[in-house]
């Protein structure tokens, strides 16, 4: 474990020191696994050597092995129960984990061994926004409520929220942005504009596709264009176990909603709420659903101002009855970025990280064919970390340079090759032989898209059978190997 100024803080014998320091310089040059070796070799040597228990721990957590890194920064904190650096880490592993309170937890105790450590602070700050319901880029509206009141499985009083993301802060999607001004923007903030022609002023939209891809953010994006009062919808906040309470619960919002037009509902993962109606689903939910497209009615009877956003991966598992138009009447399809788009979100993600005047921008993106924005991010996120705990372990301050963010994008791999593969099954029809008396039968098995849906998630259905093609699968793969290792 390093002190503020870098030194261990205690100290092994010179055996252990060296084999120590060649695990670092591998680790500088993003050879984990080597390092990792050279660091357990150093613990064997000195068991209580806590500054190679904490830098494996980031070895392993740079590496997505978090059960690992954990049980090595546990032990750092046995050693050295006062120091900030391994809380932070835990942090960090929790976060990746989806694990919010727990994380809570780590940067509060790191803070506590440490106040004035920066990392911590500024990392349990974004936490809390996540927490509150105000995801990131959205912020308490004045004074007014800044979460949602639930009590007795009702809610009693409904979050409103403003952003500071707008367009500029959208990498791509030019279209889909187009698509939204004209549709949304307009009505919100030049309602005479749309009147003057006829137009209504209200729309129900669902953004759809792989995820990670900025569904969520291009939401926060159309809050902080218009200004407009924004509800975020979550499903945990409306479903509850009681009957009658999820229906009480979807009135209230809309209720809030249509007595302050104009006004943003946004339902992130619409489809575990909005879910067909089937015969074998439970009675709760399918009241639920039905009190769901009852809401939507009174917004078509009377949409001025009112505009419902849904977002989700699984388009094919939302009731039909949510699409029709005067509801959910508008599709957008959010693919994964192209070269241009991945090369400018690993401009915009790290725009104020200290770089190495050597980075490629479009090598990355070329490495990264296939990824998602939130896999871009999360690269970026893991580099900056990296570099930063080097730093903490010695002292050294240098900035992040591109065998630094290469490292993560070998680590990392893409998010969306794996549910490109699961969704297939999904929505793309196949042929099935089988031998029936010693005879061949062919019979095609339908996904679960009707024709309707068919036609209207053309794009998705398009973009998937592309990347599955077996010609585009090999060309990715020898662009990502192209780019990661020779250029």
């Amino acid at each position: 474990m390093a002190s503020s100024k870098g030194k261990p803080v205690n100290t092994p014998p010179a055996d252990a020191k060296e084999v120590y320091d060649q695990a670092g310089k591998l680790f500088e040059e993003n050879k984990f696994d080597e390092a990792i070796a050279l660091y357990t070799q150093a613990i064997e040597k000195y068991p209580d050597y806590s500054s190679a228990y904490f830098n494996r721990a980031l070895s392993y957590a740079l590496q997505s092995e978090y059960e690992k890194a954990t049980n090595d920064a546990m032990k750092v904190m046995e050693l050295e129960p006062n120091a900030p650096d391994a809380p932070y880490v835990m942090g960090v592993i929790s976060e990746y984990q989806q694990d919010m309170d727990g994380a809570k937890e780590w940067y509060e105790k790191s803070l506590k061994n440490n106040p004035e450590y920066a990392q911590a602070k500024d990392r349990l700050k974004m936490l809390k926004e996540k927490m509150k319901g105000a995801q990131p880029g959205l912020k308490a509206k004045g004074e007014e409520v800044t979460q949602t009141v639930v009590e007795e499985g009702q809610i009693k009083k409904v979050a409103w929220f403003t952003s500071d993301i707008t367009f500029k802060d959208i990498v791509g999607m030019e279209k889909q942005k187009q698509l939204i001004h004209d549709n949304i923007i307009l009505a919100i903030t030049k309602p005479q504009l749309l009147q003057a022609y006829g137009k209504k002023l209200g729309l129900g939209v669902i953004f759809y596709g792989p995820p990670g891809n900025g569904k969520t953010l291009l939401v926060r994006a159309i809050a902080g264009e218009t200004k407009a009062k924004f509800i975020v919808m979550h499903i945990n906040e409306i479903v509850d176990m009681y009957a009658g309470n999820t229906e009480k619960n979807l009135h209230a919002v809309f209720e809030q909603a249509r007595k302050n037009a104009p006004c943003i509902v946004f339902a992130d993962e619409i489809d575990a709420l909005g879910t067909k109606r089937e015969g074998e689903q439970q009675g709760n939910m399918r009241m639920a659903v039905n009190q769901f497209l009852q809401e939507l009615d009174g917004v078509e009877k009377n949409p001025e101002g009112i505009f419902i956003i849904g977002a989700t991966n699984q388009p094919w598992d939302m009731d039909p009855a949510l699409k029709r138009p005067g509801r959910f009447g508008e599709s957008v399809y959010m693919p994964a970025p192209k070269y241009k788009d991945r090369r400018e979100a690993f401009r915009y993600n790290t725009r104020k990280m200290p770089l190495s005047k050597f980075v490629s921008f479009g090598r990355l993106a070329r490495a990264t064919w296939g990824f998602s924005m939130a896999d871009i991010f999360s690269i970026c996120d893991k580099a900056a970390l990296k570099v930063a705990a080097e730093e903490d372990r010695t002292g050294k301050k240098r900035p992040i340079g591109m065998k630094d963010l290469m490292a993560m994008v070998k680590e990392g791999g893409s998010s969306l090759d794996e549910w490109y593969a699961m969704v297939k099954k999904e929505v793309i029809s196949k042929t099935e032989t089988t031998i029936v008396e010693g005879k061949k039968q062919e019979t095609i098995k339908e996904g679960r898209l009707t024709p309707e849906e068919k036609q209207r998630y053309k794009p998705m259905i398009k973009d998937i059978k592309k990347n599955l093609n077996p010609v585009n699968i090999f060309v990715k793969k020898v662009m990502r190997f192209w780019a990661v290792y020779l250029f």
